[in-house]
Order: C-alpha cells, then sequence, then structure tokens
C-alpha cells in the first residue's frame, strides 16, 4: 500500500513540476496597449468637408469631454438628424483595446454620415489619455469616471458596448462586448445606421 501511496504522490509531483515548467517558459502576455499605425491625421483630412455637426466632433478628435451623463445627452440633442454610434470603453479592458482599431477604421471611413462619440466609463482620466496616445480616434469621449451616463444609456455592465442611435436620436441596436473583425461592425454600421439613407 505504502509503495502505490509513494507511487501517486510522485506522479502528482511530476505532473505539477511539468506544469510549472511549461508556465514558465510560455510567452508573457501584455495587455498593456501598444501604439496603433492609425495615422490621425490623415483620417481627418479625409473626413474634411464633413457636416458641421459631424466637424465638430472631428475637432475634438481623441479628446475627454467633461460632463457625464449630461454631456452624452447634450451631444445626442446637438446630433439630433445625423446617426450616433456611441462605444463605451475604458483603457484597462482588453477586449476594448482589441476593437479600438475596428473603430478608428469604421469612423474615418463612415465619419461624413455617422457621428461617433467614446464614452469612457469606469476609468481615470490620466489612463484614458494615455490611452488615446496610443490609439487615437477622430471623435471625442466623454468622461463617464462613476458610469452615471452608462447607467442612463442602459449600456449594462460589459465593456465595451456599442449603442446605435437613428438620425431621430432613438436607440436602435446596442451590441454588447468585443466586435471580433472589422467587417462585423461595419455590417451592423450598415443595417442600423446607413439602411435608411441609401
Amino acid at each position: 500500500m505504502r509503495p502505490r501511496l509513494l507511487l501517486s504522490i510522485a506522479a502528482g509531483l511530476a505532473v505539477i513540476v511539468a506544469v510549472v515548467v511549461g508556465l514558465s517558459q510560455a510567452p508573457k502576455t501584455d495587455t498593456s496597449p501598444r501604439a496603433s499605425t492609425f495615422n490621425l491625421a490623415k483620417a481627418q483630412a479625409s473626413l474634411a468637408g464633413s457636416p458641421a455637426k459631424l466637424d465638430a466632433l472631428h475637432r475634438q478628435a481623441s479628446k475627454l469631454l467633461p460632463g457625464a451623463k449630461t454631456a452624452v445627452k447634450a451631444q445626442l440633442a446637438a446630433l439630433k438628424g445625423t446617426p450616433v454610434l456611441i462605444n463605451k470603453w475604458a483603457s484597462w479592458c482588453g477586449p476594448c483595446r482589441a476593437e479600438f482599431p475596428f473603430l478608428q477604421d469604421a469612423s474615418t471611413r463612415y465619419g461624413k454620415q455617422v457621428a461617433f462619440l467614446g464614452l469612457n466609463s469606469g476609468d481615470n482620466a490620466a489612463d484614458a489619455a494615455r490611452f488615446l496616445r496610443k490609439f487615437p480616434v477622430p471623435y471625442p469621449s466623454v468622461e463617464d469616471p462613476k458610469e452615471q451616463a452608462a447607467g442612463a444609456l442602459h449600456a449594462f455592465t460589459a465593456y465595451p458596448v456599442s449603442l446605435f442611435y437613428d438620425a431621430q436620436g432613438k436607440q436602435v441596436f446596442a451590441h454588447a462586448g468585443l466586435y471580433s473583425s472589422q467587417a462585423q461592425l461595419d455590417a451592423d454600421i450598415q443595417k442600423y445606421l446607413l439602411a435608411g439613407s441609401r
């Protein structure tokens, strides 16, 4: 009985050692944001000549705007007549980092027809500003550190969340979680924001 017990312990230790060695040799995953290859100046140049409401957003590219719930409501009111995509994100959110290149691209291609607005929720301004220096976008984000705006917009507790508003200011769709591809995001923009404008 005793040799079997020792054998079982030895086998268990061998498995533990193998797992520890494997983990120590596995490549380290760096979740900190890396600078993107997106060229904000080039994006802004391509958006020149946008309607006045959209041009006002483009001139605030990558800025963090104070005001939380009040600011978001004011932005939605000012943008009436234009479809809007609000993206809730945070600098600490891995899926948000993965999704940002899709938003950079979409906001440049559709930015003359659709208003894009970020909602930086549950974050702090210094981390958010650092993130936006690495991942600039041709639109501003409203600061929402206590998630008051997110709550008012029913933006769930997930990160990221994309909220789609038609030109009348009515929310027509919400996508909770990561967009896994550019095509997936583009399809929702075309379906929920641009379908009626063709």
